[in-house]
């Protein structure tokens, strides 16, 4: 994406934001934006403080210091259910669905926060169109799916909610190379629909090659950030995390 990006208005805005773990230090201070409609990820090895960072921003972990702006607000602090019924949804890493319920009920259950049966019913079946693999076995129990059904369906689950931002956390972790093709396509997908994404994530290649910008962190730091595609063939980045002679 070009330069006049830059200028949307920002839906979440991080200014230097610090969360620790007891005594640990994990994120230190970092500056980030997402602008309405963008999708932007956070790249980085593992323990480099990306999730802490969406802990941060959801509630889930206490801020030691600055700032979390959403859609113009600052919401440092503010419990999950809050940020949810504001249009903040996150696919927390592991997906976490409920096992003993069905795909449907699944799906129902991430639109508890509204009242309107036949919008419910209707954004079901737009869950469905976006993964028909999920439409085929509507009636199954969660668990009974494969890593990357499960992962679709965390997807579908917090796309009922109509969120206005998606935070993805790790959603390629743990699966077979063509599933995670598929979810990447669906991650796609639903930035084209107009849902901005902040997408945290490992694979530094795949990543970067859906995003209009990233961030690379690293020991709890953004060290570089920028176009995505300028940071696939920055030197760095590629030897970093494509496993490329710098």
């Amino acid at each position: 994406m070009g330069p006049a990006d830059e200028t949307k208005r920002p839906l979440l805005e991080l200014t230097g934001l610090e969360v620790a773990y007891g005594g640990i230090q994990a994120v230190k201070g970092i500056d980030l934006h997402v602008g309405e409609g963008e999708l932007v990820c956070l790249i980085g090895a593992n323990g480099a403080g990306k999730t802490t960072t969406l802990k941060g921003i959801c509630g889930v972990q206490p801020v030691k210091a600055g700032t979390v702006r959403y859609a113009g607000e600052n919401v440092t602090g503010k419990p999950p259910h809050r940020l949810v019924r504001r249009g903040l949804a996150m696919v927390p890493e592991g997906r976490g669905v409920f096992g003993a319920l069905t795909i449907e009920e699944n799906l129902a259950m991430g639109a508890y926060i509204r009242s309107d049966r036949a919008g419910v019913r209707h954004d079901i079946e737009r869950v469905f169109a976006l993964f028909p693999r999920l439409q085929e076995r509507r009636r199954q129990t969660a668990g009974t799916l494969s890593g990357g059904e499960q992962q679709m369906l965390a997807i579908g689950r917090a796309l009922m909610s109509k969120p206005r931002l998606l935070l993805l956390d790790e959603p390629s972790m743990g699966l077979a190379p063509l599933m995670v093709q598929k979810v990447f396509e669906t991650v796609l997908s639903v930035s084209r629909e107009g849902v901005t994404i902040l997408l945290i994530e490992q694979n530094a290649k795949l990543a970067l090659e859906v995003s209009h910008r990233g961030y690379v962190m690293e020991s709890g730091e953004v060290t570089l950030s920028g176009d995505a595609k300028s940071l696939l063939h920055d030197p760095a980045v590629r030897a970093a995390y494509l496993g490329e002679a710098a």
